[in-house]
């Protein structure tokens, strides 16, 4: 299969999933190295389509089909409150967009999430447990920031003061 194909076999696969492909999982079935699929994904990107990276894989993002509001939140809080922060997000009915730090040297920092379910989280920590490498968050402090979008302001406050009981809303 040629390229273009292929990344059109790519977007028809991500137009229809209900979660997240992993570039190895596009690498196995086109019988193509991983970071052929990375390139293929960049062209996509390049062309116009709204792919997100998350760590469980790509998304095709539909903005106009998505309901609610999206709002920042800014924590602070130690490596090990993590599943515990974004829990309590989505039991409340939020969606993490994504977590965002200030580098010293690279500015700011995002790494998509795009984490609905309390499936999805545990999947999330699962994965940063098993991994050597560091939460956004670790370069920081645990300081960081995340995009929430949910149904409306009740909701975003009641995730605000849920998260503050627990010492994980970062108030300065």
């Amino acid at each position: 299969m040629d390229g273009v194909k292929r990344r059109e076999a790519i977007l028809l696969e991500l137009e229809s999933a209900e979660k997240p492909i992993s570039a190895s999982r596009f690498a196995q079935k086109f019988k193509v190295s991983r970071q052929i699929v990375v390139g293929d994904v960049a062209l996509l990107r390049a062309a116009g389509y709204e792919i997100i990276a998350t760590a469980r894989g790509y998304l095709l993002e539909f903005e106009k089909d998505k309901e609610g509001i999206i709002r920042k939140i800014a924590c602070q809080h130690m490596p090990n409150q993590t599943e515990d922060e974004l829990m309590t997000i989505v039991s409340l009915g939020g969606e993490i967009i994504d977590v965002v730090v200030e580098h010293p040297i690279y500015g700011e920092l995002t790494g998509g999430l795009h984490i609905r379910t309390e499936k999805e989280v545990k999947e999330f920590a699962e994965s940063y447990k098993k991994r050597t490498a560091s939460l956004l968050s670790e370069l920081t402090g645990g300081l960081h920031l995340h995009t929430i979008r949910c149904e409306n302001e009740d909701i975003f406050k009641q995730i605000k003061e849920d998260l503050a009981q627990k010492g994980i809303l970062y108030n300065g």
